[in-house]
């Protein structure tokens, strides 16, 4: 076959284009993937699911405006729905990094689903019976459609990324539940504090990614908000007074997501704000998770050597040099995948803030990082809950023996003996490696510690009140 077998001529503004004969795209994506050879990556799912749902919907709506046709709006309606379940995606080929605005993402879309319904009319690809720019891109500009399909692909995989943050909620708290009779030693600035239960540190970790699931989904409501209808500059140049409200509904109705009209389109087109706002929610999360998958590390750390009041499931080998070593690998991945998304939230902050008067030229970036930050966590938050968190068991033992070593728990004896006494006394415990309460016991024996209240020597009977009640206050303490 000759080369000239493999290609097809089109032509647009600028001239010919050579595009391969059977490719749904065209001259405009050709000449993107030309001029933009920079990351090899390609288009979310979410991002080509959502530019075709905006132009299988305008199809509808102009249809039922008797802008275009039955046969028309048919055939880009069957196309566009064939890519919203997943046909056609290795046609959709334009790299993220590429011109401003998102022209080359529209223009692909534009392209496959005008070249797909050419061929359900009978054409071939490049004959274009039905046109890219006059019918699929009727009543949209880039500068609409991108802002919009940025909010629904965001919409589209939320119910997904939300279920995998309770999923791990859930875990946590079984985990709270069944560490909640362990008494450990507290820390705070990595040193020894007041007992806690173990149950109560896996039960805070889980409100945390609570509170954080709560904040994703109001930042999400947001997103909601459509700016479709404004066209080029949000004042609606060349779309039917009804098409904004109208657009709206055929979405709601083919996407099933709840979704609002605009009360400003100019502003819906201009401001990334609503996509910032839940870059950072996730961002928020990040942080969280972070935190922690720090804190599992310290737990499970040792063991010999280290707390090991937590072992982490052996998932596999941690070492080529050291036999036996089982390293902390899905904590370790958890934070790579979140300092990931904090760097995919960072992009946004600063493309968000880089638009200019009635558009923002840096929404591919965002598109690709709010998408890519979606992607991230559902997966490494699911690996975490499945291959981590659901096999973490206690070792009660070690928790019980830090627990007996901790000098601090003087603290409960302060309200009888001072702040003072109770720095010296734990001055003594740590310099003769010797229990507080033994050496409580041992002091109130020989008269030689005062109760401040009473200025009379502190009895043993005190002091064993004294720690009973501490760990009935530990044991009793609220769940959180």
């Amino acid at each position: 076959m000759s080369n000239n077998d493999s290609i097809r001529i089109e032509k647009d503004s600028l001239g010919e284009v050579r595009v391969p004969k059977n490719a749904l795209y065209g001259a405009q994506t050709q000449r993107a993937v030309h001029n933009f050879p920079v990351s090899n990556l390609k288009p979310y799912p979410a991002f080509i699911w959502s530019m075709a749902a905006i132009k299988t919907a305008a199809a509808q709506v102009h249809e039922k405006l008797n802008l275009l046709d039955k046969k028309q709006a048919g055939a880009i309606s069957q196309a566009g729905k064939e890519i919203m379940a997943g046909q056609w995606h290795e046609f959709f080929v334009v790299d993220p990094f590429q011109a401003g605005a998102g022209t080359s993402h529209n223009m692909n879309t534009n392209e496959v689903m005008a070249n797909r319904a050419t061929i359900i009319l009978g054409g071939n690809p490049g004959s274009y019976l039905i046109h890219p720019n006059d019918h699929v891109n009727m009543s949209q500009s880039t500068n609409d459609t991108i802002p919009t399909a940025i909010r629904l692909g965001c919409l589209w995989r939320l119910d997904e990324l939300v279920s995998t943050i309770d999923s791990l909620q859930k875990a946590l708290e079984k985990k709270a539940q069944e560490f909640d009779n362990i008494i450990k030693s507290g820390r705070t600035h990595l040193q020894d504090a007041v007992p806690v239960r173990l149950g109560q540190e896996f039960g805070a970790y889980a409100r945390a990614v609570e509170r954080d699931k709560e904040r994703i989904i109001r930042a999400a409501e947001g997103l909601r908000r459509l700016g479709i209808g404004g066209t080029a500059t949000g004042s609606g140049l060349n779309a039917h007074p009804e098409y904004h409200p109208m657009m709206v509904n055929e979405l709601e109705a083919l996407t099933g997501l709840q979704l609002y009209t605009s009360d400003n389109l100019f502003e819906s087109m201009q401001s990334m704000a609503d996509m910032a706002d839940f870059s950072a929610s996730m961002r928020t999360l990040a942080l969280t998770l972070t935190r922690i998958a720090n804190d599992f590390r310290l737990l499970a750390s040792g063991p010999a050597t280290g707390l090991d009041e937590i072992h982490l499931p052996p998932v596999q080998p941690g070492s080529s040099i050291m036999p036996g070593k089982v390293n902390p690998v899905l904590a370790e991945m958890l934070n790579m995948a979140m300092f990931h998304c904090i760097g995919n939230d960072t992009t946004v902050a600063l493309a968000a803030q880089a638009g200019q008067l009635e558009l923002n030229v840096m929404m591919p970036i965002i598109a690709h990082n709010l998408f890519e930050m979606m992607q991230v966590m559902i997966g490494s938050i699911s690996a975490f809950t499945q291959k981590c968190v659901v096999g973490i068991t206690a070792n009660e033992e070690k928790a019980t023996g830090w627990l007996e070593k901790n000098a601090i728990l003087v603290t409960a004896l302060n309200p009888l003996i001072g702040y003072q006494a109770g720095a010296d006394l734990v001055k003594e415990s740590i310099a003769k490696n010797e229990s507080i309460r033994s050496l409580a016991v041992e002091k109130a024996k020989q008269s030689s510690l005062i109760n401040k209240n009473t200025q009379q020597p502190l009895t043993v009977a005190e002091i064993d009140t004294v720690f009973d009640d501490l760990r009935k206050f530990t044991e009793g303490g609220i769940l959180t």
